[in-house]
């Protein structure tokens, strides 16, 4: 996401809550409650080449979310919880969780504390190859190789393309121009692509992801505190939308029984790796359904309304761009949601007589522009 980009958000976000219109229509809009993603929680301050910040949040920045959702009148509730409310049809209070994807180490180290502080309940979901110490963080990769070299010359999207990173707008501006054309690749062709960056300036990553991420030890001592629900992330962090039918199944289950086995108890919860309608739909949420999953995450922007099927909910991302407890409140509220989907479907239909696209009903409403989730 550029920084126009941002900054027209949170313009758009902070007038919106100086509005009151989000207080003033909050019990039409907010829906059932809400799940939060996070991914990294580090005191660590942004640098002037940090393309992967939008993943990161500070420890005090949670800690305000907490305040924030908790003065608003919302239970804070485990999983297990939101999904009993949810198909119980529960509307006496409001609800939110917390959900944390990939399992960074900084989850227990700095995110932990402050959950346990304030005896909040929240999820860590896991990819089975990272916990194993050998994932690929691909994303945090081609950070890092772009960091360590000034120039860069490579193959890509069907042309040898050269790329200035002699200063960290250079290096921003690269990572733009090659991150989002790779998110269309299929996941092996992308990280190929990647490791090809990599080599090109010497860039070795192979402790990347045992230095980031929790081994099973880790997550088993963090687990045995009754605050923690450990879910699935697939095995390998691939965008299941993009794998066959068998392999989506396979890499949904495979991680469910390997979270089961590491940790001895059942595994119900499963959030879908970057979670954009690119990455997982409506056959994966059945997928999901059939495999007896409790509930299945997205990063598709939403509060918690009843037209999402159990296995393909929303969540709100709580990310490195927008830190401003009034970000949170109008978010929950839901009214920024709505209005983007009321643009949305209006776009389309002025769209749709003049352009050769997808019924509306195929493009899922909501699918907001978003930093790179992952």
């Amino acid at each position: 996401m550029s920084r126009r980009t941002i900054g027209m958000m949170q313009a758009g976000l902070t007038a919106l809550h100086a509005s009151r219109l989000g207080a003033l229509c909050a019990p039409l809009t907010r829906g059932k409650g809400i799940v939060f993603t996070l991914h990294s929680v580090h005191p660590e301050p942004p640098s002037a080449f940090d393309p992967n910040g939008m993943l990161r949040i500070a420890p005090e920045f949670l800690e305000t979310t907490i305040r924030v959702v908790r003065e608003a009148g919302y239970d804070i509730v485990s999983l297990d919880e939101a999904a009993r409310r949810l198909k119980a049809d529960d509307e006496s209070r409001p609800f939110a969780a917390f959900t944390l994807d990939d399992g960074y180490r900084d989850n227990r180290d700095h995110a932990y504390p402050i959950f346990k502080k304030h005896d909040v309940p929240f999820a860590i979901y896991v990819p089975a190859d990272y916990a194993d110490g050998k994932g690929d963080l691909w994303w945090y990769v081609l950070e890092e190789a772009l960091r360590q070299a000034d120039s860069l010359q490579i193959g890509f999207a069907g042309a040898l393309r050269g790329f200035d990173l002699s200063t960290p707008d250079a290096k921003t501006r690269a990572f733009r121009e090659i991150y989002w054309p790779l998110r269309d690749l299929p996941e092996r062709e992308l990280r190929a692509t990647v490791r090809k960056i990599a080599e090109a300036v010497g860039y070795d990553s192979s402790t990347l992801c045992r230095d980031l991420i929790m081994d099973w030890d880790e997550i088993r001592d963090l687990a045995a505190d009754p605050l923690v629900t450990i879910g699935a992330h697939t095995c390998s962090h691939y965008a299941v939308g993009k794998l066959s039918e068998d392999e989506a199944r396979k890499e949904i289950a495979s991680s469910v029984a390997r979270i089961e086995k590491e940790l001895n108890r059942p595994c119900r919860h499963f959030s879908f790796p970057y979670g954009d309608p690119a990455s997982c739909g409506p056959r994966d949420f059945a997928l999901a359904e059939e495999l007896g999953l409790e509930t299945a995450v997205t990063t598709h922007k939403d509060v918690l309304r009843e037209a999402y099927p159990m296995t393909g909910l929303p969540r709100v991302s709580l990310n490195g761009g927008f830190q401003d407890a009034r970000y949170v409140e109008i978010m929950m509220t839901g009214l920024p949601f709505q209005l983007f989907d009321t643009a949305a479907s209006a776009w389309r239909a002025v769209r749709k007589p003049f352009r050769g696209r997808p019924p509306a009903a195929q493009i899922p409403a909501g699918s907001h522009p978003g930093a790179a989730s992952t």
